[in-house]
């Protein structure tokens, strides 16, 4: 198995984040946000492949969101808690990888970043939205403006910023 393999046997496509994906669920039911105009599904899952170096720039969305783990190398999901902490979950396979868990979640609103521990190695991954995602809450962090809300965390928050602008 290698990343132009699953690429293909799952039609994953660029994330504008870093990586590859494909939409694999949005729930038929809608649920709407207290105080919010436009009801939304209840959840969505996607796939999400991390590969080539790539990885998944600093952001936040307004639902929770459970990465799952299916294959290759252990990934790290980085999150900044609202205490200014910054948590490191290990995604991987335990029963191979002694420290990885199959599932970890970012709770809504917080910054967080994903990297493969290795990146001359792949990860694919699912992550599950409650409320579903949407693009239009999907934030793209301002890496300065985060360095100064965390200077102790300024090298990673830096090093994990977009790869390009993301519009």
């Amino acid at each position: 198995m290698d990343k132009d393999d699953l690429i293909r046997r799952f039609d994953l496509q660029p994330h504008p984040e870093g990586g590859y994906f494909r939409e694999t669920y949005r729930a038929v039911e809608a649920v709407t946000r207290v105080g919010a105009d436009e009801p939304r599904s209840a959840s969505t899952a996607i796939y999400y492949l991390l590969c080539d170096g790539a990885h998944s720039a600093w952001h936040r969305i307004r639902s929770d969101e459970v990465w799952h783990f299916y294959a290759g190398a252990p990934l790290d999901v980085h999150v900044l808690d609202q205490a200014g902490k910054l948590i490191t979950h290990r995604l991987g396979n335990p029963l191979s990888d002694p420290g990885t868990v199959f599932q970890a979640v970012v709770t809504a609103g917080l910054w967080f970043a994903a990297e493969c521990e290795d990146p001359a190695t792949f990860a694919l991954v699912g992550c599950t939205v409650a409320p579903g995602f949407e693009f239009s809450e999907f934030e793209v962090a301002d890496v300065s403006a985060l360095q100064s809300a965390y200077p102790e965390h300024a090298e990673i928050i830096a090093r994990l910023g977009p790869a390009n602008e993301i519009r």
